[in-house]
């Protein structure tokens, strides 16, 4: 096994001012000492095959250098990977997404010499890792996925990235009107709730949509999710609460239910329809959902 880290970099982040940032990087890592190799992510899911290769090759130790598509595929191709226990891999991030929202919880600065000293200070922590499972598909999530309206709104945020984290409230409040409501049947905790829902979320870490805080975060390895089911909550309800939105409050709200568990099973009850499925702002799928937890499965290097 080397000690040597391995980038993987994906050369479409930075707001279009990669090869300056890329620069900038590699001059880092050259007055850090850190030992490296890098590929450049040539396609969606490409970081899932350059995990397993360069597990393969005996790396242990991984920087995502993107945003929080970056490191939720390279999250999805350790767990997916078979050659070593997924706990012995340390994850290091360079941030240059637009909404950056799983650094926030560790405090991880966006300055690029900030983050590789911390990288190189190693300070680590394991952590709880999820897993959706669909009818035809299968996904790991290492900060907040639901199910609903928020999946509806990553389906819709690509066109509207370049406004930056800013651009997930844009989306989800000018399409709210629109919206119609889905049942969900949620089995969790030994009891089955029927309810029309604006969405349910699951979360590992604090913060998603570009800063909010829609979970009653706990902690990041007590093999708990953090589950939110958003019952009937309008556009004025929202509207009128946006604060809450990104300070937490929005889950002491009468129409949001928040629960501990270690698992729960969600289906819409009209499959007919599209109900998107979104894990760490990316679309997995529609349908119905199973979601289940891995405990401290990964370490990553976090702020101290």
């Amino acid at each position: 096994m080397t000690k040597s880290w391995f980038l993987i970099v994906n050369p479409t982040a930075g707001n279009g001012n990669f090869n300056k940032l890329w620069l900038k990087i590699k001059h880092e890592l050259k007055i850090q000492q850190l030992e490296y190799s890098f590929v450049l992510t040539k396609y969606h899911k490409h970081e899932i095959d350059l995990v397993h290769k360069a597990i393969n090759k005996g790396y242990k130790n991984i920087i995502s250098v993107g945003g929080d598509g970056t490191l939720h595929h390279i999250v999805n191709g350790i767990m997916t990977q078979k050659k070593i226990q997924t706990n012995k891999i340390t994850v290091g991030i360079i941030p240059l997404g637009t909404g950056n929202d799983w650094i926030k919880t560790y405090n991880i600065p966006k300055n690029i010499k900030k983050a590789i000293i911390l990288i190189k200070k190693r300070n680590t922590i394991y952590q709880d890792i999820g897993f959706l499972k669909l009818k035809s598909t299968s996904a790991y999530f290492n900060n907040v996925a639901g199910i609903g309206y928020d999946g509806y709104v990553v389906n819709k945020l690509n066109k509207l990235k370049r406004f930056g984290s800013i651009a997930y409230l844009i989306s989800g409040i000018s399409g709210l009107v629109l919206y119609k409501k889905p049942t969900f049947t949620i089995a969790i905790n030994n009891q089955i709730i029927t309810s029309k829902c604006l969405m349910t979320l699951f979360g590992i870490c604090k913060y998603s949509g570009g800063g909010m805080q829609l979970t009653d975060y706990k902690s990041t390895n007590d093999g708990l999710l953090d589950v939110s089911i958003v019952k009937n909550l309008t556009f004025l309800n929202l509207l009128f609460n946006v604060p809450k939105l990104y300070n937490g409050l929005i889950t002491n709200h009468k129409k949001v239910d928040t629960y501990l568990s270690t698992e729960l099973l969600i289906t819409p009850k009209n499959l007919d329809k599209a109900i998107y499925i979104q894990a760490d702002g990316e679309l997995i799928g529609t349908g119905s959902v199973k979601v289940t937890i891995c405990k401290q499965a990964i370490q990553f290097v976090i702020n101290s």
